[in-house]
Order: structure tokens, then sequence, then C-alpha cells
């Protein structure tokens, strides 16, 4: 098994040969707990007030299996790193 240096990107595809490469000028945060825990979400394309809100991100390991949804949210204390909130249907 290959040992990777930088976290994996979340949303990148099962056969992306490099799913652990940022892309230069892209804002990420780190998905802190959770199953998502340890991943990276490019925030780039999202506004400020839209990253106050977090995300509602897909996620196949979740409580509910796949097509459920993990809820990150921004640390009070370090707006760079998003917490797990729980999961939704």
């Amino acid at each position: 098994m290959t040992e990777h240096t930088s976290p994996r990107i979340y949303g990148s595809d099962h056969d992306d040969p490099d799913p652990y490469t940022t892309t230069p000028g892209h804002t990420y945060v780190e998905l802190v707990g959770g199953p998502l825990d340890g991943q990276l979400l490019d925030v780039t394309a999202l506004t400020a007030d839209e990253r106050t809100d977090g995300a509602l991100l897909i996620s196949d390991h979740g409580v509910h299996g796949p097509g459920g949804r993990s809820d990150y949210v921004p640390r009070d204390d370090d707006l760079d790193r998003w917490r797990w909130n729980g999961d939704v249907p």
C-alpha cells in the first residue's frame, strides 16, 4: 500500500490517478471526524457566507449508507477545519 503525505481530496473519483493533489490557487478546508475525517474539501467556489454554513456532503460510509450525507460545519476556533455534525439521509 502506498503512503501519502497529503490527504485525499473530497469528491475525487475512485479511478483518479492522483486523488491527493491540491490545485494551486484553490482554497481547502480539512474535514474532521465522521466518515470523511482527514479529507480536504475544495471551498474555492463558495462565498464567505456559504462557508459559514458548512456543507452536507455525500458519504457512502455514513450512518445512512450509499446516498446519505454527512454534515460538516466550520469549527468556531479554526475556520480551516470543519467538524462533523452528524449524518442525514
